[in-house]
């Protein structure tokens, strides 16, 4: 699998605002992680890259001068964030605490004589359709100087402003809004604790204790004591649960599948995927690495076996179980869609502030397969379990790569015809190869095919 994205974003961002410098291996990096690559470039942090057999080496050289989120004194300039929302609402995070230089004022007190100069931070149009304001608001409480534009991107971070450490309580269970919020508290004197309504990915606030920084996870709680300092580490990135999950669906739908996804990251805040096909009559093996090659990890890393289904059950999720399972959720629609019953999502309605309206998306493909699904304001409805429409599907991804990948399993487990994705490039966001995987892994013997 290609490497984590919601890992390698951090593993790369987080050494830049460490002393020393690391290697971060990437495998089959997207889009999306080199849109961070090449910020990090831009901020003058990045020492050197090395491909090897579709891996990248990166090189990171991080600050560390004044304090843990200096990021070299970088900034001062436009940054492309690409497609990439985690690149963008870290940085402002990361870049909101960046120190400036005093001097001494009339009395004798300490007062700001320079600093960095601001950050443009912006991105392509999908990006720039997606909310900023929810990482804004509490970074402006803890006293950044962050402003979006009509509450979107662009983004402007100053820096070298004090910040203050403060208690949030988060509307919304975002993770990277508890990442953002953590980045900066980094450099603010005192404890900042976030609470969120619901379990979120816990990456960043195990990447950072790893590098040396106090933070703790406690349930729905992440505290975070600053100022801190932290060692950069080198760290191999493992691979992708999200892109595992295209697999685990094709051979749950398949009628004789086993398929093996090699050194995938087992983070229990990422394994909701496995858990709901388990509850849906799946058999998936999940097999840990004792120990891990080239060394410590802050992740836990081993393989995941799937074989077929033999008969796929309805399933309803709401509530709590909705958040880890975000990216994986236009996947878990093409697997109700093959359950013997009505399956329902609600409490989903961040899924319509993605790279597209991907509840909208879903409903409109479901329904071209000839499958009875009801759009919900915050979810849906799918009937599943009657006879595909083997027909051909056009599938209009709006440039969202978890449609166009949900959408071609659908085709290669047989649930419609020719699968014609308008956009195949457009995966390369998150899954570089994803075609070359599919191929390799497609049985000619099935009733569709994706291209």
């Amino acid at each position: 699998m290609p490497s984590d994205k919601s890992i390698a974003h951090r593993a790369l961002l987080f050494n830049a605002m460490a002393t020393g410098s690391a290697q971060i291996t990437l495998r089959r990096p997207g889009a999306d992680v080199l849109s961070t690559v090449q910020v990090l470039s831009d901020l003058g942090v990045v020492a050197g890259m090395e491909k090897t057999d579709g891996s990248v080496t990166v090189t990171v050289r991080g600050g560390g001068t004044t304090d843990a989120a200096r990021l070299a004194g970088g900034g001062g300039e436009r940054m492309d964030c690409g497609n990439s929302g985690t690149t963008m609402r870290l940085l402002c995070g990361a870049l909101a605490g960046r120190a400036g230089t005093t001097a001494a004022g009339p009395a004798g007190e300490a007062v700001e004589a320079s600093g960095p100069r601001a950050a443009e931070l912006y991105g392509d149009t999908s990006l720039s359709s997606r909310p900023m304001e929810r990482v804004a608001g509490p970074l402006r409480a803890m006293g950044a100087d962050v402003a979006t534009t009509d509450g979107h991107a662009p983004v402007r971070v100053g820096g070298h402003r004090p910040l203050r450490s403060m208690h949030h309580a988060l509307p919304v269970a975002s993770a990277q809004v508890v990442s953002a919020i953590s980045l900066a508290a980094l450099a603010a004197e005192g404890t900042t604790t976030i609470d969120t309504p619901a379990e979120t990915r816990d990456h960043t606030e195990r990447l950072l204790a790893w590098l040396g920084a106090d933070v703790r996870r406690e349930g729905r709680r992440t505290s975070i004591k600053g100022p801190a300092r932290m060692q950069a580490r080198s760290l191999t990135v493992p691979g992708d649960i999200s892109s595992a999950a295209a697999w685990l669906v094709a051979a749950a739908l398949h009628p004789d599948a086993e398929l093996r996804l090699l050194d995938v990251s087992l983070n229990p805040s990422r394994l909701a995927i496995v858990d709901v096909l388990r509850e849906m009559g799946t058999d998936i093996k999940v097999e840990a690495q004792e120990a891990l090659p080239g060394g410590s990890s802050p992740e836990p890393v081993g393989d995941l076996v799937v074989r077929t289904a033999t008969t796929l059950r309805p399933i309803s999720l709401g509530g709590d179980r909705v958040a880890p399972l975000i990216d994986e959720l236009p996947l878990i629609a093409v697997a109700m869609a093959a359950a013997n019953g009505v399956s329902e999502l609600r409490d989903a309605g961040e899924l319509r502030v993605k790279e597209s309206d991907r509840i909208a998306q879903v409903v409109r493909h479901l329904v071209a397969m000839g499958v009875n699904a009801e759009e919900l304001p915050d979810g849906w409805r799918v009937t599943g379990g009657r006879r595909a429409r083997l027909v051909p599907l056009p599938v209009g991804t709006g440039g969202d790569h978890r449609i166009g990948i949900a959408f071609a399993i659908a085709a290669l487990s047989g649930l419609t015809g020719e699968a014609l994705v308008d956009d195949p490039a457009c995966i390369d966001v998150s899954y570089p190869g994803f075609w070359e995987d599919l191929e390799a892994v497609s049985d000619q013997t099935m009733a569709g095919a994706a291209r």
